[in-house]
């Protein structure tokens, strides 16, 4: 088996699968997506250039319902990427219980280097080019690492033209005035936040005596932050692309929040002008040097693969919460279970995104539309159950945390794929 990133998340089911009660048949299934569509957009440049990108877009398993998941823009997505994260959505969606299967997409493309005039038009292309791929009862895409809710406002319209018809319900994550919900910009911090909430005190962690570091201070990373920030939490270090910053006693998240959505880069808040007096005592460091820093808590929230066997063995967080996708490769998580590391997986922790991008499905088919705070007693209630019931797995099987959580994604996924008939039925002779 070559060394992908599909091969490694399946390392991590081969794993499950010999704790979870299902048919051979499902595990077969489950190994392999089930449709993969790559693209080619061809997009008029604003000097009247034509330049064309490649996109992608996978469905992993539709058994408990269509499929949901991003789209991305990153110069390093590949269909090996894609159909990974498809994979993990699959068993996100099984495990907070959600009626949906597992989905991807992504253009391969910087996207800081095109104008606003050059995303849009490449946005609708992408839809344009898949459209037959997607629709609200097949396969609803969401925004992911580069994406927000102006893309996913363009990519409906698109949609919705195409098919002569308003379709707000075909793509999640989109502005409120497009059919949006209150608290999908939030829901994926704000998801991690709850499920922290409600584990740490099952190691005697109060808020104050704990310290977290978190990489990535994105959509996700910032709002979790400041989540930890007014619960009381010590935040010491946070980073994004350019570098991080820290500081023992504690940084200013709400300050750094600001001054990153007007500079676009965290150390711009303790390096420019009065601005170096928010905090005294802090030092820059890299993003590979703030995951090996002594802290409680370690977040890491910005891409995969941040943690694999070259310097997993340097991690000294006691507690891991995976808010990126696939933040630790199955070496490194070895080497981190060796050390008797926490580490609570992405597809319970950062399923909040995914849990809210439901509910906008469901308001969009409804028609009903529900408050910010409905929005986020819903998301803590469902996404605190699931997380308790991964601890009670774990503990009752002695298995690490991530592979409890494939263990209940399985069972849910099993009972579904066992439904359409298996060996042992078409085999029995009583039918």
């Amino acid at each position: 088996m070559t060394n992908t990133l599909l091969s490694d998340a399946n390392r991590r089911l081969e794993r499950a699968l010999k704790y979870a009660h299902i048919s051979d048949d499902a595990s077969e299934r489950l190994r392999f997506p089930k449709a993969s569509l790559k693209v080619s957009i061809p997009v008029r440049m604003d000097d009247g250039s034509l330049r064309v990108f490649e996109g992608y877009r996978v469905h992993y398993d539709d058994t408990r319902g269509p499929t949901k998941g991003g789209i991305r823009f990153h110069p390093k997505v590949t269909m090996d990427e894609v159909q990974s994260l498809a994979f993990w959505m699959t068993f996100k969606c099984a495990a907070l219980n959600l009626p949906l299967g597992g989905a991807k997409g992504g253009i391969t493309l910087n996207p800081k280097e095109l104008s606003k005039f050059e995303l849009e038009r490449l946005s609708r292309g992408y839809i344009d080019a898949i459209a037959d791929f997607i629709g609200p009862d097949v396969d609803i895409p969401a925004p992911d690492v580069y994406t927000n809710a102006m893309i996913m406002g363009w990519m409906m319209d698109q949609y919705s033209i195409i098919r002569r018809q308003r379709c707000p319900a075909v793509i999640t994550g989109k502005p409120i005035g497009m059919g949006g919900s209150l608290g999908r910009d939030t829901a994926t911090g704000m998801g991690a936040f709850y499920v922290l909430e409600a584990m740490m005190p099952k190691f005697d962690k109060a808020p104050p005596e704990t310290t977290v570091a978190v990489q990535g201070f994105g959509n996700a990373g910032s709002v979790i932050a400041q989540c930890l920030f007014d619960a009381g939490y010590r935040v010491v270090a946070v980073s994004d692309s350019q570098g991080g910053v820290y500081c023992p006693q504690g940084l200013d998240i709400p300050s750094i929040r600001q001054f990153k959505t007007s500079t676009r880069s965290v150390k711009a808040v303790y390096c420019e002008g009065t601005v170096c007096n928010l905090v005294d005592n802090y030092t820059t460091l890299s993003n590979a040097d703030l995951l090996t820093l002594k802290v409680d808590i370690l977040i890491p929230a910005a891409l995969e693969n941040q943690i694999t066997e070259a310097n997993a063995a340097d991690i000294q967080a006691k507690y891991i919460f995976e808010v990126a996708n696939g933040p630790i490769s199955s070496s490194g998580d070895r080497i981190l279970e060796e050390k008797g590391t926490y580490v609570f997986p992405d597809i319970l922790v950062n399923a909040g995104g995914v849990t809210v991008s439901y509910f906008e499905w469901v308001q969009n088919r409804s028609g009903l539309y529900w408050t910010l705070s409905e929005i986020n007693s819903r998301l803590k209630q469902r996404i605190v159950t699931e997380a308790e019931a991964v601890w009670r797995i774990a503990h009752e099987l002695a298995i690490p945390l991530r592979t409890a959580a494939y263990v209940h994604a399985l069972e849910r996924l099993g009972e579904a794929l066992n439904a359409k008939g298996t060996r042992e039925y078409f085999t029995d002779p009583r039918f």
